[in-house]
Formats: structure tokens, C-alpha cells, sequence
């Protein structure tokens, strides 16, 4: 044998002594050695539709010159276990207008798919590099129930059918549409250790045997708690991407202003809520290859009242209001506020001696994006592409970083 092979064979044998890992995602971990260029990839809201953005609006952000794949939030776990669709009149009823539509025609009631599948599918064919994968979203209780040994290949079998072969409805199918699943489980337990290991096995197995090049990914939160108590370098060679949720590191949970996603850890951050660059590490030692991770970036912020001027109101307590607000709504307010940038991780907020607001801006992010590639990562991913401004500030931003490192890289 070749060197090559020589450590492929004992590659292969040491993962069936150990753990008895299926042929296919073997082969699949030899083949993804080699690094792909940084992907960005964005969480497209189904709900969108009730705050007027649609998948047109994609389109006049400028955002299809940097998408290189959409999340399609969300597909729904059912009572029985099985894979279903979570709002049928937004995914395949709703007629769009003339104005609204991607190809600029508007909706008719014979057609037998309409909603936001058919503006995906337009979207396609306008942009057919273009990767559009369904993430299956629900509480972990559902995930835990679907993935146990009795349940698991129906599950999956029940996903395929609805969403890679496209059955949507009696009587509507649009099989293609989707190129892969994204499994936002999120927080395994401990005692599901094995059963979240045996569910992405199954998801390869019938994505594999499907067609070839499905995607799998999954969305793993920024706690530390899966990177410590799940196999998550067994995991990684299922998946083609393991997004991280890089954000909710400070938030309205806590009475004391916190950042939402910086990327180091502030010295002034007496609640330790932890960091990016720290998250980062916890999942490439815990064997999760550098390539396939995407760096989670909010397109949202967060915001208290009536707090303390000292520290110009960073980790000081207020009254948190429990919800998010776009980046788009906060950067409609720079201007009544003072913007402050922490110094190690240039992460904004702003302050009127009264009221606090964390985010990310277009500084922030072009260092985290020069801090992914310093890292080799597979790329980015954004929750959710709704937060950003009508012109897209944010994207453009990513379009300048990652256009920007291209050409230097090249010369």
C-alpha cells in the first residue's frame, strides 16, 4: 500500500474497533479532508412573512452576491414522531404578488405550490449554485423522542419523504427543492449521547443512498455543555457543517447588561458569560474539524433599561425587556446614542446614560470573519438574514471581508 492508503486502512479499523462507525461516513471523512472555501450560510425566517420579508428580500439586501446556502427555518417534528411542515399556509399557500415575488409575477390560485417553497424555488433557478436545506427545528424533548431505536428510522424515513423526495401535500411536490437537512436539536443531554450519534448515522445512511451530495449539518449551542458531554468528533464525521451559535452569551435571562456575542471575554464581565474565540476552542478540542465549522453571527440585539452610567452601562444591573430586536431597528437609533466598542473584541454598544443595547455591527463582524479564516473554519452563519437593513449593511460587510481576504490569498 501507499502511505495514503496505509492510513486510510488503519483509520477505517480504528473507528470500527472503537466504535463501530458505518462505512459510508468513513469514506465521507477521508473525502472532506480537504478544506473548502468559507461558506455563508443564513437562517431564512418562516416567519418573515408576517413583518413584510420575503425570500424577494434576499434579493433587494443584495444578499444573493455573498449567500452561498439558505436555512430554511423551519421544518416541524409531529406528535407521532414524524417529520411535518410547521405552517403550510406560509410554505406552500400564501399567494405573493406581482411586486413581492422573485420572478415578478404574481401567485395564482391554480397553481398547486405557492408560498415561500415556490419563492425558494424561483430563487433557484435565478441563482442555481445556490444551497437550500430545511432545518428541523422543535423543543429537545421532540428531537429525544424521534431519535430513540424504535422510532429513528421512521423519523428519518418520514423527513426524506417530506422534504429531499418534496411530498409536501396531497397533491404537491416539488422533489430537488431542498438539498439536505439541518438538525437544530441544540441541547442534547448526556443520557442522549448515543441516540443523537445513531440519528445522524441514520440521517447519512438515507441521505447517502437518496442521491449523492446531501447535505447533513447540525446546530450546536455555545454553552460547552455538548462539546463536553457528546461524541462530538464522532459526530463531525456524519455532518458536512457543525454551526455554531456564537450569540446569547449576554442577555435579558440576566438583570446585568451583558454583550450578545463578543468575541473574547471582557475583563469587566463579572457574570463570566463566556465568549466566541472560548466556544470556538471548546468544540476544535473536542475534535470537530476546523473546516467544518460555521461561526454563528446575530443579526439581532438586545436591551435594558434604567441602568446604572457606571461603566458607561456595561455590566451594570437594569430592567431587561425579554425579547430581540433586529439589527436593522438598532442601528435606526445610533444616532440618539453614544456607540461604545469593547477593546479586545471591538464589540458595540450603545448607551444614552439610561438605556443599554448590545449587538453586533459591521465592525464586529469583519473582525470575527478575519478571526474564522486566522482559524481555517468552513465559513459563517447567520441568525437570521430578516435582522438586517433594507440595503443590507451586514452582508455587505461579509461580502467585503471574505472578497477582500480572497484577493489577498490570491496574491
Amino acid at each position: 500500500m501507499r502511505a495514503s492508503e496505509t492510513e486510510f486502512f488503519w483509520g477505517l479499523l480504528l473507528s470500527f474497533l472503537v466504535g463501530g462507525l458505518g462505512f459510508a461516513a468513513q469514506a465521507r471523512a477521508q473525502s472532506d479532508l480537504v478544506p473548502r472555501r468559507p461558506v455563508v450560510v443564513g437562517y431564512f425566517p418562516q416567519w418573515g412573512l408576517r413583518k413584510g420579508f420575503f425570500v424577494k428580500s434576499l434579493m433587494d439586501q443584495g444578499a444573493m452576491a455573498v449567500l452561498d446556502q439558505i436555512n430554511y427555518s423551519q421544518g416541524h417534528i409531529d406528535r407521532d414522531n414524524q417529520c411535518a411542515i410547521a405552517d403550510a399556509n406560509a410554505d406552500l399557500h400564501y399567494s405573493f404578488s406581482a411586486e413581492d415575488s422573485v420572478d415578478g409575477m404574481a401567485d395564482s390560485a391554480e397553481m398547486r405550490l405557492r408560498g415561500n417553497f415556490h419563492q425558494l424555488q424561483e430563487l433557484k433557478r435565478l441563482y442555481p449554485h445556490l444551497k437550500i436545506v430545511i432545518s428541523l427545528e422543535g423543543n429537545p424533548s421532540s428531537f429525544a423522542a424521534a431519535a430513540q431505536p424504535d422510532n429513528r428510522f421512521s423519523f428519518v424515513a418520514s423527513c426524506m419523504q417530506t422534504f429531499i423526495e418534496g411530498n409536501f401535500a396531497e397533491g404537491i411536490e416539488a422533489p430537488g427543492l431542498f438539498d439536505g437537512i439541518d438538525l437544530d436539536w441544540e441541547f442534547p443531554e448526556e443520557e442522549d449521547k448515543d441516540n443523537f450519534i445513531a440519528l445522524l448515522d441514520e440521517f447519512r445512511r438515507q441521505l447517502d443512498a437518496e442521491r449523492p451530495n446531501l447535505l447533513l449539518t447540525v446546530a450546536m449551542g455555545d454553552n460547552g455543555t455538548a462539546y463536553r458531554h457528546l461524541d462530538m468528533a464522532t459526530a463531525s464525521l456524519f455532518v458536512d457543517q457543525v454551526g455554531i451559535m456564537n450569540y446569547d452569551y449576554g442577555g435579558p435571562w440576566s438583570k446585568r447588561t451583558g454583550m450578545v456575542a463578543p468575541l473574547f471575554t471582557s475583563p469587566g464581565d463579572i457574570d463570566h458569560g463566556g465568549d466566541v474565540a472560548s466556544t470556538l476552542q471548546g468544540y476544535l478540542d473536542a475534535g470537530v474539524p476546523a473546516y467544518k465549522m460555521l461561526l454563528g453571527l446575530p443579526f439581532y440585539g438586545y436591551v435594558w433599561h434604567h441602568v446604572s452610567a457606571e461603566n458607561h452601562g456595561l455590566f451594570q444591573l437594569g430592567e431587561p425587556l425579554h425579547e430581540d430586536f433586529p439589527y436593522s431597528h438598532i442601528a435606526s437609533l445610533r444616532d440618539r446614542f453614544k456607540v461604545y466598542r469593547d477593546a479586545g473584541s471591538l464589540a458595540p454598544w450603545l448607551f444614552d446614560g439610561n438605556t443599554f443595547w448590545t449587538y453586533d455591527d459591521e465592525i464586529s463582524i469583519a473582525a470575527k470573519l478575519d478571526y474564522a479564516q486566522q482559524l481555517g473554519l468552513g465559513g459563517v452563519m447567520i441568525w437570521e438574514l430578516s435582522g438586517d437593513t433594507a440595503d443590507g449593511k451586514l452582508m455587505r460587510t461579509i461580502y467585503q471581508q471574505l472578497k477582500s481576504k480572497n484577493r489577498s490569498t490570491a496574491n
